[in-house]
């Protein structure tokens, strides 16, 4: 049995008071997109950015908690999941030093990796958070986010226990597919699917921009060999068998 996780504190007075009635029962990651982690920090912990988290990963796997789990960390926005639009009261939101896509993306260091694995174990063990509520911010704010992006190992967390996953074994052939432009039953057969997921996207049978956004997301986070916001014959094939995952 390993220990748990040994924590800095850089308090955040960016937090208030969780919801009544409502469980923690989610987990979101987000990459800090910032130039250094230090700056991000920084942030994260000045009450006028009006924006923090429980959690924050160094790359060298040093993990600081800024805010205690028992409050309302102010880290996903204007988001949603399964019908949930006040993500904060019920999740627990863990920043990852990373530039993110604006400042030079990178690959993850192993041992920020490892710290993540560590720190949810750690978390799960005081909250019954399902697997597939462990998400990126860009599933619950798919038309405003990016994080923490196709580079996240979200195949290695699932090997260690942690989160929703099954293996995109479709190949990735250029085969009919559903794109901006297209409409009919396939496209709200599509959207009913991703909706019934979680994702935040209502019934219709166009594929518009909006729900370009909505694959991006997904194919960030399960099939990341080819980030297009094209429902190909993989994505698709990806989505139904996590939903029959689900059981």
């Amino acid at each position: 049995m390993t220990s748990p996780p040994r924590f800095e504190h850089h308090p955040s007075p960016n937090h208030g008071e969780r919801a009544p009635g409502k469980p923690i029962d989610m987990i979101v990651f987000h990459y800090t997109g910032m130039p250094s982690a230090e700056r991000a920090l920084k942030w994260l912990c000045d009450p006028e950015s009006g924006v923090s988290s429980h959690y924050f990963v160094f790359e060298d796997g040093r993990i600081a908690q800024l805010v205690e789990e028992d409050r309302r960390a102010w880290h996903s926005g204007k988001s949603f999941w399964a019908g949930e639009t006040d993500m904060n009261s019920r999740s627990i939101g863990i920043e990852i030093a990373n530039p993110g896509h604006q400042f030079g993306y990178v690959p993850f260091p192993d041992a920020q990796i490892v710290a993540v694995v560590d720190l949810c174990h750690d978390i799960l063990t005081r909250h019954a958070v399902p697997p597939e509520r462990i998400l990126a911010h860009s599933d619950v704010a798919p038309l405003r986010k990016e994080d923490p992006g196709e580079l996240f190992p979200w195949e290695r967390l699932h090997a260690a226990g942690i989160g929703h996953w099954v293996p995109a074994v479709e190949p990735l052939v250029d085969r009919p597919a559903l794109q901006v432009g297209d409409a009919g039953e396939a496209v709200a057969g599509l959207r009913a699917r991703l909706a019934v997921y979680g994702y935040s996207i209502p019934h219709g049978p166009a594929f518009d921009a909006d729900t370009a956004a909505v694959v991006t997301a997904f194919q960030r986070h399960f099939r990341q060999a080819r980030v297009d916001g094209v429902a190909d014959f993989s994505t698709i094939a990806t989505l139904d068998r996590l939903l029959a995952a689900l059981g």
